[in-house]
């Protein structure tokens, strides 16, 4: 698995025109245009990708100084669902620094996140209101607080969504460790500072808690039913289960769960029941646990067949799990299937390179963003089909006159670009259609605007 920042150098501001991006466009196309394929078509000399602006209902790009493999959005108080223009918007993120000594755990504040409000089947030019999305001028306000680790690399680094100021990282000294951000956080939450705050002071704090690994690894997951409960997983094979033992201890296991043959590279708790977890390794299995049945799986099965890079558990749908592989494949099971033997409901082959984040929509369970070192970040919706009847409705609406590839899956609902190396993303679980991604040349803010954003429902999975 490919997971380190490639040329590690501090990110530069990028200038206006460099952004990528796919989406259909509402004015009609001057002359014969055809729909560019990542991956498929090449640019010829000369020629460029430019970024539709009406593709999304808010797009912004910002930096913090150095590349961050890793970031987590952290739950905020303003409010379980925001729909309304301008957001703002807290994460925690650990950095990939030129010298060990040089990095740092921040947390940060981003308002003034600017959008406008769009339907799928846009109105007459002239007919929309609200604020143009605004992807390049960097009109974002960004606030910083942080916290000396341990030197080395952040791999990983997760907030506790019970406490959110508590957050664990992964270094890559091999050491976990738990930090409480508290007093960082309520600075920022007090700060009214104009302008993008550039190195703020960064300071010296022990951690709450630290333990060391025979190795360095990546894999850790909060749980979400039990707060303070904790799992992290190394490169040597074994995932240590940490219990509170109150607000600010913990113990440590120092027996491992032990049952794959290669790195342990995600973690994930079920959404459902509090005693049981899934792993996945570069072994090209996923198994999943009980913390209560001793330390060897409850079950294993091979998922890939290549190295399982990143899983996500379905929080509004718990029998479904997602996978993605160091050959590009994604892979959604439901778990019911497991004991049937083929347990895999949907598989694409869509990406040509590996996969280096995928998370399940927290407002509609049949919703998933991916991202990939091809420079891609997906968007699924695996309710979708193909519909040729709606298509042709949809393109005389929009007098649209693009064809769509034959061989694109149904599902594939939107490609973000214009990041390089992308590592991560999370949606935000407060501001539904939102989702924040860490490349090695930055962040991007992005609401597209074919995804709907509405609530889920009681009768949904």
């Amino acid at each position: 698995m490919t997971r380190g920042i490639k040329h590690r150098m501090k990110a530069k501001r990028k200038n206006k025109g460099s952004k990528k991006g796919e989406g259909s466009s509402s004015v009609p196309p001057q002359h014969p245009v055809k729909v560019w394929q990542p991956g498929v078509d090449k640019l010829e000399e000369g020629e460029e990708l430019q970024c539709d602006p009406s593709a999304y209902n808010s797009l912004h790009a910002f930096h913090i100084g150095w590349p961050c493999l890793s970031f987590d959005i952290v739950r905020d108080t303003l409010g379980l669902v925001r729909t309304e223009f301008p957001h703002t918007v807290y994460f925690m993120a650990g950095t990939q620094a030129e010298k060990a000594s040089w990095n740092s755990i921040g947390i940060f504040k981003v308002s003034n996140i600017t959008g406008k409000r769009r339907e799928l089947v846009p109105k007459h030019e002239g007919d929309e209101d609200g604020e143009d999305s605004d992807s390049e001028d960097d009109s974002d306000d960004e606030d910083e607080n942080g916290a000396r680790v341990a030197e080395g690399c952040v791999n990983r680094i997760r907030s506790m969504s019970q406490n959110p100021h508590i957050c664990a990282a992964w270094a890559d000294t091999g050491y976990v460790q738990v930090w409480d951000l508290s007093s960082h956080l309520n600075a920022l939450a007090e700060s009214e500072t104009e302008g993008i705050q550039g190195a703020a002071a960064v300071f010296t704090q022990d951690p709450l808690s630290k333990y060391k690994h025979k190795d360095e690894g990546y894999a850790i997951d909060w749980n979400p039913l039990v707060p303070g409960r904790l799992v992290s997983g190394d490169c040597k094979n074994c995932i240590y289960l940490w219990e509170p033992t109150s607000a600010a201890t913990w113990n440590i296991d120092n027996t491992p769960f032990v049952g794959h043959t290669a790195s342990v590279e995600d973690l994930q708790w079920s959404p459902a029941e509090p005693d049981v977890f899934a792993s996945c390794s570069v072994d090209g299995s996923i198994a999943i646990w009980d913390t209560r049945r001793g330390k060897s799986p409850a079950a294993s099965f091979k998922a890939h067949n290549a190295d399982v890079n990143v899983i996500s558990w379905n929080r509004l749908a718990s029998i479904m799990l997602a996978s993605g592989s160091d050959d590009g494949t994604i892979s959604i099971r439901d778990l019911r299937l497991l004991k049937e033997g083929d347990s895999v409901v949907a598989h694409f082959e869509y990406h040509k390179h590996p996969i280096t984040s995928i998370e399940w929509s927290p407002h509609e369970a049949s919703s998933l963003a991916v991202s990939s070192s091809d420079n891609q970040l997906t968007i699924w919706d695996l309710s979708l089909e193909k519909d040729e009847e709606e298509e042709a409705e949809f393109k005389a609406q929009t007098k649209e006159l693009v064809n769509a590839p034959e061989d694109l899956p149904p599902q594939l609902l939107f490609i973000h670009q214009g990041q390089k190396d992308l590592k991560e993303l999370h949606w935000h679980a407060q501001i539904p259609g939102m989702i924040v991604s860490t490349a090695a040349d930055g962040f991007n803010i992005l609401m597209p605007s074919n995804i709907q954003s509405t609530l889920p429902s009681d009768d949904k999975m």
